[in-house]
């Protein structure tokens, strides 16, 4: 890795500076100054924080400070050999820690107020995996661990122990004490964001733990200062893959064509194909099976068509944020966003993820119904949305059949068998069905 980051370096002749900390980010006027630590200033109208979320979260329990951090804990299982302990948190690192204690400790409970999500329901990596699940099968094969729903009260020294009072979350909110040996805390990370100065204080979001920042990913109070990296989980927290590599570097992709149309005047890239059914129902289908950032970032990101009256080819644009489209283009009044996603909503009212129905391959009335990812069209118009399709699912992932083109062209005919002129673009804005 070390090497790849030199290599790169050298080919792109980068201008870097290493052993550098940063130490104060203040702004004075319209340019950022930048100091390390020693003394050296850099100044800029632009700053981007890559420094990820370094430092665990505390949250704010009487009593906390019992706890021991995830970050320093012993991992030697026999430091805690018949020992009951409380882990604070139900993600991977909760899970991690828990795996590593059960065959020495007595009793392991993991509590947090909300119910353990599972990533092969929801698909947020985020969530727990299924090779850090090792504590489910005791706690439901009748061992003596726990998964406690519940806000954690106060945390009290009690001859020698450690009590907890928790408020369930279910049992109709009942309160109950029990003792612990030890507590781990492993309640998720939290940015520093102790290197600005009043100056220059960006306002932060969900509890303290992220930059609060724009579709843009720019600082909403102090303007020209950027986040990359995993601090823009911020923008789809617990739900899309911004946290992780495999989700960010899309995101990061996109911030690099945002600062060169920002500051060097570049337009966002994009292809322009003619403004027919049959290429636009084309450039749709190859797209989706080829696209690896709209398949990782699923509803988060999408492609974007846009066509003006009068035109002949529309506008294709690859790898956009969705909420990005809709602050920048949402005057726009004929535009289309494509996406590929799960049909999360039946997948969460399903009582079992590995037993949920699936429509026909054929049945291309019921496309709605698709749980497995697929490709979601959505026509807007001045940022209302008028009509909603759904490319058939298919069990290898690829949209090349007629059962996946024909409804897609059948769609995109009837959207232009008016032309773009000024009448058919107003009924097709008294239109709003849903395919």
């Amino acid at each position: 890795m070390v090497k790849y980051l030199g290599d790169f370096a050298s080919l792109l002749k980068l201008n870097l500076r290493c052993d550098s900390r940063v130490v104060r980010i203040s702004k004075p006027d319209d340019r950022f100054v930048v100091t390390d630590q020693h003394g050296n200033q850099f100044f800029s109208r632009v700053v981007i924080v890559a420094t990820g979320v370094p430092y665990q979260y505390v949250p704010p329990i009487s009593g906390i400070n019992y706890a021991e951090l995830y970050s320093r804990v012993s991992i030697d299982p026999k430091d805690f050999v018949g020992q009951r302990v409380l882990i604070i948190g139900k993600g991977n690192s909760a899970f991690e820690t828990a795996e590593n204690l059960i065959p020495a400790a007595s009793l392991i409970h993991l509590a947090s107020r909300h119910p353990l999500q599972m990533a092969w329901k929801s698909h947020y990596v985020g969530h727990l995996r299924a090779v850090n699940n090792e504590l489910l099968d005791t706690y439901l094969l009748k061992g003596q661990n726990a998964l406690v729903d519940a806000k954690i009260e106060r945390i009290q020294r009690a001859n020698g122990q450690l009590c907890v009072s928790y408020g369930y979350a279910h049992a109709d909110a009942e309160i109950e004490e029990i003792l612990y040996d030890r507590i781990i805390l492993c309640a998720g990370f939290r940015w520093d964001h102790s290197i600005f100065d009043d100056t220059c204080r960006p306002l932060t979001a969900i509890d303290d733990r992220y930059p609060a920042q724009t579709s843009e990913w720019e600082s909403v109070n102090i303007p020209g200062l950027y986040f990359a990296g995993t601090l823009m989980h911020m923008r789809d927290f617990k739900k899309k893959q911004s946290g992780f590599i495999h989700g960010f570097r899309y995101n990061v992709k996109m911030l690099h064509t945002l600062l060169e149309l920002k500051y060097e005047g570049r337009p966002l890239f994009h292809r322009s194909i003619p403004a027919t059914p049959e290429a636009i129902t084309d450039a749709i289908i190859k797209r989706v099976n080829v696209t690896s950032a709209l398949w990782q970032q699923t509803g988060y990101m999408c492609d974007l068509i846009v066509a003006h009256r009068g035109q002949a080819e529309v506008e294709y644009y690859e790898d956009l944020t969705v909420d990005y489209v809709q602050d920048n283009f949402a005057k726009e009044e004929h535009y289309y966003t494509i996406t590929l996603e799960f049909g999360q909503e039946r997948i969460d009212a399903a009582p079992d993820v590995f037993q949920v129905s699936r429509p026909h391959k054929n049945d291309v009335s019921q496309a709605h119904m698709s749980t497995g990812i697929h490709p979601i069209v959505r026509r807007y118009d001045g940022g209302r949305l008028l009509r909603v399709h759904h490319v058939i699912e298919d069990f290898a992932s690829e949209w090349r059949e007629q059962v996946h083109v024909r409804p897609l062209a059948e769609l995109m005919a009837g959207e232009f068998s008016m032309g773009m002129s000024p009448s058919g673009a107003s009924s097709a804005r008294k239109a709003a069905l849903v395919s």
